[in-house]
């Protein structure tokens, strides 16, 4: 069995803390009562726990957690998935672990719009890793990019490992960070039409950076109630993906 793929159904059960509560004013625009868009927060049968958000385009991200621990993350499963009558469905999900290699995955599940999204992750010639989740109402909010604004320390990760890194944000979502070991990096959030996601940008300096002069493009979600930043940015091959977790100390 792959290395990455035993934790992953040894104790998978992906985590995006991503909180009931949002911030910003109510949007008056919800989302459409016919797909899976939205945020969603649940666990699986694996003893992870799981937060996904699904946009208006069908695009999903799942943050997962570190075995029986919340607040550490492990990795995120991106794709592409269809919305067609309680059914939603992937067939181009990658799975990027922090520090382990990619792994391709489908994914299938059934949805009741805004209440409920449970399903299944499967990868080629292992078991599939159950999961059940609820909406977020977080997502019924579309906070300005300035309320991210402040300084942020975490752990920053890829394919080839984890660093300890801090990130300051401005109130134009413009971003700077280092890691530990000395890497920089730069880039912006900027809102998204529809809901409490925020789409985001990072490039990262020279060397010492694990992935030096690379740019990634994915999603920023900032949870209010836990002061906690999670933000994931795969690259345009879709070989890597940068995922930053951290907490909001300024």
């Amino acid at each position: 069995m792959n290395t990455m793929l035993r934790p992953l159904i040894t104790v998978l059960g992906m985590a995006i803390a991503l909180s009931a509560s949002g911030c910003g004013d109510k949007d008056p625009a919800v989302p459409p009562a016919t797909t899976a868009e939205g945020l969603w927060l649940g666990t699986t049968n694996t003893n992870r726990t799981l937060t996904a958000a699904v946009l208006d385009d069908g695009t999903y991200y799942f943050f997962y957690s570190v075995a029986a621990t919340p607040a550490q993350i492990a990795g995120v499963i991106q794709g592409t998935g269809t919305s067609n009558d309680g059914s939603f469905t992937s067939s181009n999900a990658k799975d990027f672990g922090i520090g382990v290699a990619v792994l391709d995955a489908t994914l299938s599940a059934t949805y009741a719009a805004r209440q409920s999204l449970n399903g299944s992750i499967t990868y080629p010639g292992a078991s599939a890793v159950t999961f059940t989740s609820s909406y977020n109402s977080a997502y019924d909010t579309t906070p300005p990019v300035a309320s991210l604004a402040g300084v942020y320390t975490g752990q920053l990760g890829d394919s080839l490992g984890l660093q300890t890194a801090n990130i300051t944000v401005l109130a134009d979502g413009t971003f700077t960070g280092s890691e530990q070991n000395g890497c920089t990096f730069t880039g912006r959030a900027t809102a998204r039409t529809n809901g409490n996601v925020f789409d985001q940008r990072i490039t990262f300096g020279g060397a010492p950076c694990l992935l030096p002069a690379r740019t990634f493009q994915g999603i920023l979600y900032f949870d209010i109630p836990s002061r906690r930043l999670y933000t994931a940015a795969p690259n345009s091959l879709r070989t890597d993906a940068a995922i930053f977790f951290g907490t909001k100390i300024l």
